[in-house]
């Protein structure tokens, strides 16, 4: 009989019973318990950094209009699953909004080029510089947006994907008026 047996299987059991508390707290209350959402109802921390154009972004540059800050990866089915919502609320919401995305796999330039090649999206992507954004916006995974309305307060924030119609009602409810850019029903 192997003598690491029992410690074996006292791990598997903490960690089976890990994940079943993980899985029976449910969405609100995980929600209420991420860190990222202490940013809501204040003034978006600092985003500064170098785009895959190699150009500098700078989201205070961007007061006075709506801005959607996403973390992402190339690697994350979610974030390439939630990329075309993005690019339709982009498009419909052009000039009133500016979407800028974080690269996690900025390491691999070529490959987020090819991401954004083949699945659109003609917005700034921070590549370079920009290291202590996931720890100033508290991002614990991918994808997670953050929308900031034009006074730079952060409205609202997504985890694991939003889509347009989401990203339009948050605007819409935040200014008081009616849905813009056309989206919706």
């Amino acid at each position: 009989m192997n003598r690491r047996a029992p410690a074996i299987a006292a791990v598997v059991g903490v960690a089976v019973l890990a994940l079943v508390v993980v899985l029976v707290i449910s969405p609100s209350e995980r929600q209420q318990s991420d860190p990222g959402r202490e940013l809501i109802g204040n003034v978006a921390p600092a985003l500064t950094g170098t785009t895959l154009t190699g150009d500098r972004f700078d989201i205070d540059e961007h007061r006075g209009q709506w801005v959607l800050v996403n973390f992402f990866a190339t690697w994350c089915p979610p974030c390439v699953e939630e990329h075309p919502e993005l690019v339709a609320f982009s498009e419909r919401n052009r000039g009133e909004v500016q979407v800028v995305s974080v690269a996690y796999d900025s390491h691999e330039l070529d490959r987020v080029r090819k991401f954004f090649a083949e699945k659109g999206g003609d917005w700034p992507v921070i590549t370079g510089g920009a290291d202590g954004a996931t720890i100033e916006y508290r991002v614990k995974g991918v994808p997670e947006s953050f929308l900031v309305d034009p006074s730079g307060t952060v409205v609202t924030k997504y985890n694991g994907g939003v889509t347009a119609e989401e990203l339009e009602a948050a605007m819409a409810a935040a200014s008081g008026e009616g849905v813009p850019g056309g989206g919706g029903t």
